[in-house]
């Protein structure tokens, strides 16, 4: 399991700040498990940083060993 927390506009496309989702080979494969038929939220994701302890990591990076993804967007003009 892993855990996704998103932050300011993540958080209202989601419609909650964190969720638990099963574990998956990649960091794309984790956000689909949210964002799959919320395109609003897809599209925020596009453009957000992305977060695995405290380290940035792309969409085609492993996520075997991710405990916590963070999703922060845009914050002021971005």
């Amino acid at each position: 399991m892993a855990t996704i927390r998103f932050f300011a506009g993540a958080a209202e496309a989601a419609g909650r700040s964190t969720v638990s989702v099963e574990s998956a080979p990649t960091v794309a494969r984790l956000l689909q498990q949210v964002s799959e038929g919320n395109d609003v939220l897809e599209k925020v994701i596009s453009r957000s940083l992305l977060l695995a302890e405290g380290k940035k990591v792309l969409p085609t990076d492993s996520a075997e060993s991710i405990d916590t993804l963070d999703v922060l967007p845009p914050f002021a003009g971005g």
